[in-house]
């Protein structure tokens, strides 16, 4: 056995021949095989799953000093921010935390649908990244209820008022409530969800990483690995850009914990909820303002209401994601290779951003009618300009390894990958 070896440990030795974890670590995550042109986009996995026990492991300390009352609930936030030890350092880590959760989490999906990573063979892969993304998307909306703060509280009634719509709605967002209006039962239905969904998220997590695992990484080339020389093993060389890549991270997570804590939040959060005064503009947390901004452009029709066109557009622009894999017909995963689709990815980007800027200003002149645009261009490059441009576009040519990304000509003649 190699001395590099850990299992050269006769405790590691006696552990591993009754429960061989040891020996699943080495190979999938020690001598696993990875393309060898990996860039630092693909950290963002590696980020992502660190926020993910971040937010656990101050989660559950927060929640042994949280009290699960209406009448106690924002008091209770702020004796952890002011008189627990240490417990403004949790709290800004876990509240500042959702917000590095998700810009890491944007991040890393707008990667994916960039270098085609939803492709085949890795479509179930790309299908239990959305499902993550709607349960983080669940988990971050529990966790603003918690505060009970004026702003947390109506943005709770507005989401939950969405259900109403439904067959039989409003008997459901009783049931939800717990009674007739939000109060106690809802703050606790509200805080047992949160507390359960990191658990569920970990779960997700793990048939994540097993499903890209067995699919194997893409890379920018989109082209998969042909021999050995395409690929490094995952250990040294990833872990470290793994590691670099984390320690730059901190210090932008630092940096935010520590000088601007209260700046993603909403002003009107920092005063208890006052269920009698409404505030004068709801407004979501940040990553849910492109979402929001969809809600609020869907106009009514004679047949439906603007109410449940809203909340059919917000459940559609997510679960069209579901669909990418099979919308995107392109036989080429790499926007390196597709000219058509590499602008339109852009604009897509583009668009989201200003869905989040309509979303962030109230509902009324030129930016409600660019978030009708904007709503409008996001729905039409999933459901129709995918298919136009994996009908019109003419792809460059694909390398023919990762090993040699592009052959140079030489003679008349394409230089060849080595054997």
């Amino acid at each position: 056995m190699a001395p590099h070896d850990p299992r050269h440990n006769s405790l590691v030795r006696w552990i591993d021949a009754r429960l061989p974890i040891f020996t699943l670590l080495r190979r999938e995550y020690g001598a696993n095989p990875m393309p060898r042109n990996l860039n630092y986009l693909w950290i963002f996995g590696a980020l992502a799953l660190f926020m993910l026990v971040a937010m656990i492991v101050t989660g559950v300390v927060l929640a042994m000093q949280y009290t699960p009352n209406t009448a106690l609930a924002f008091d209770s936030v702020e004796h952890i921010t002011r008189d627990v030890n240490y417990g403004w350092l949790l709290r800004s880590l876990h509240a500042t935390g959702a917000s590095m959760f998700f810009a890491v989490i944007y991040i890393h999906m707008g990667r994916s649908l960039y270098y085609g990573s939803y492709k085949s063979p890795r479509e179930l892969l790309w299908m239990f990244g959305v499902l993550l993304f709607g349960l983080l998307a669940a988990s971050a909306f529990t966790g603003y209820t918690l505060p009970w703060g004026q702003m947390s509280f109506w943005g709770t009634t507005v989401i939950t008022n969405l259900v109403s719509v439904l067959p039989g709605g409003q008997s459901l967002t009783h049931w939800l409530w717990g009674g007739f209006a939000m109060g106690n039962p809802t703050l606790n239905r509200v805080y047992a969800l949160h507390y359960l969904l990191g658990f569920v998220i970990v779960a997700f997590v793990f048939l994540h990483i097993w499903t890209l695992h067995v699919a194997g990484s893409n890379n920018p080339l989109g082209i998969d690995a042909k021999n050995p020389k395409d690929t490094l093993p995952f250990h040294p060389y990833f872990t470290v850009k793994d590691i670099f890549g984390l320690a730059l991270f901190l210090l932008v997570y630092a940096a935010v914990v520590f000088f601007y804590p209260d700046y993603l939040g909403h002003p009107d959060n920092y005063s208890p909820a006052n269920p009698l005064v409404t505030p004068a503009h709801i407004q979501p947390e940040w990553y849910f303002l492109p979402f929001y901004a969809i809600l609020r452009s869907v106009g009514g029709v004679w047949f439906l209401s603007a109410k449940l066109l809203g909340a059919l557009a917000l459940a559609a622009s997510v679960l069209v994601l579901f669909a990418v894999p099979w919308l995107d017909t392109s036989h080429v995963r790499s926007a390196r290779f597709r000219p058509l689709y590499r602008p339109a990815f852009w604009l897509l980007v583009a668009d989201v951003a200003v869905l989040g800027l309509c979303g962030a200003a109230e509902p009324q002149g030129w930016r409600l009618v660019a978030g009708k645009i904007a709503t409008t261009y996001y729905f039409a490059h999933f459901l129709l300009l995918l298919q136009l441009i994996a009908r019109f576009e003419t792809p460059l040519p694909l390398p023919t390894g990762i090993s040699l990304p592009q052959p140079a000509p030489l003679d008349g003649h394409a230089i060849k990958p080595d054997a």
